[in-house]
């Protein structure tokens, strides 16, 4: 009799990045309904979550900690150091358990935030160059990538792509930028990020409410001089516009993508003073979801922010950081509702929020297509994972 698939999920899941995890949640609801006899396990960022929140075997990404921390002495530039030969060993010891690892979605191509090429591009080379050592299938399943040019980080992330068993991406602009970077895209498919195929709460909005999504933002790689610069404007913007919304009598709910947003939310209510500007308790992509249903439009930042927002058929204004938010908008039907978190400005704001609600009924109807289409899309996205790792669905 043959045995149970042995299937691994790996990235920096349950360290806080509520898309993140919901990319996750989208695959290990595909696995359990497919594959319910499965071993499943772990290789994440934020092992405590993954165990508790979904009962998974997790085991911690690093050995070093303190990976994330900026090394401040000899003791821990010496740790980060001897952590990066440990890993070696660690993780080849956890691939080699397993027939398949899939990643779940996430950005982990991309260098559009600040990145350092020893981390989390490192890790991942070791997760594909194990994977074909040791014939464990590494799928890279609806991930984001942009074309990087620090080269370092640029050859990292072109060996964990052309070294894993199969690849599919999110959007177009990431399997060209892979292209570009030198990965033979093809026979990758692009398809809906994996957040479209979860289940979609209720969308019965309280009259009025605005919902809007922040983002502890500074910049890109090439931003690091700037970034407090950028921070503070965007922040400031932030600020302004939902004093605005205050003005017009207006309900705010903030959201957050990520824990370290907190501290933006945190400046808004203090700035603001007002009851009608509270905070989402959000922990999950669902939660998340279940609060953007109530309310009666969007602006938003982080990219799962917006699709979350768009998932639910809410008329949302684009800040984002990285042409990912603007395919999003375009392939969703907003596009001229877009701004870039650089540059982002109150007075183009305030006139694309003003039409984006005049035109709110039209708006949403085409969200609830579109959301139809991409649903039917993951079904197929499914199929073909489970022709290329396990042979055929069952």
């Amino acid at each position: 009799m043959k045995r149970p698939p042995r299937v691994g999920v790996f990235g920096l899941l349950g360290s806080g990045n509520l898309g993140n995890d919901g990319s996750l949640e989208a695959v290990l609801g595909y696995l359990r309904a497919e594959y319910p006899d499965a071993a499943l396990s772990a290789l994440v960022g934020g092992p405590e979550l993954v165990r508790e929140r979904y009962g998974l075997d997790a085991t911690p990404l690093h050995w070093n900690q303190s990976e994330y921390e900026t090394a401040s002495g000899l003791r821990s530039i010496v740790l980060k150091g001897l952590g990066k030969l440990v890993d070696i060993g660690r993780t080849a010891a956890w691939v080699r358990k397993q027939d398949v690892v899939i990643v779940p979605g996430m950005g982990v191509l991309e260098a559009t935030l600040p990145l350092r090429p020893w981390g989390f591009p490192y890790s991942l080379f070791l997760l594909s160059a194990t994977g074909r050592l040791f014939g464990t299938k590494v799928a890279l399943v609806c991930v984001g990538a942009n074309e990087i040019s620090a080269r370092a980080t640029r050859t990292l992330v072109r060996w964990s792509g052309r070294l894993a068993a199969y690849r599919s991406y999110r959007d177009d602009i990431s399997r060209d930028a892979m292209r570009a970077m030198g990965v033979d895209t093809s026979a990758d498919q692009v398809y809906p990020d994996l957040a479209f195929s979860l289940p979609t709460p209720a969308a019965a909005g309280k009259p009025g409410t605005v919902g809007v999504g922040v983002m502890a933002y500074y910049g890109g790689n090439d931003d690091r001089a700037d970034a407090d610069r950028i921070y503070r404007h965007y922040v400031d913007t932030m600020n302004r516009f939902v004093a605005w919304l205050v003005d017009q009598d207006r309900p705010v709910r903030l959201f957050i993508g990520d824990r370290i947003d907190r501290q933006v939310v945190d400046e808004i209510i203090e700035k603001t003073a007002s009851p009608l500007v509270t905070a989402a308790p959000a922990e999950t992509l669902d939660e998340l979801m279940h609060e953007m249903a109530e309310a009666d439009s969007v602006v938003a930042t982080r990219y799962h922010n917006v699709l979350c927002a768009l998932k639910v058929a809410k008329p949302t204004v684009a800040i984002g950081y990285a042409p990912k938010n603007d395919v999003l908008m375009a392939e969703m039907g907003l596009d001229g509702f877009t701004q870039r978190a650089k540059t982002v400005g109150f007075d183009r704001l305030v006139e694309q929020f003003t039409e984006l609600e005049n035109r709110s009924a039209e708006l949403r109807q085409r969200l609830q297509e579109r959301n139809e289409m991409n649903a039917q899309r993951l079904k197929d996205q499914f199929a073909a994972l489970s022709a290329a790792l396990f042979g055929g669905g069952r």
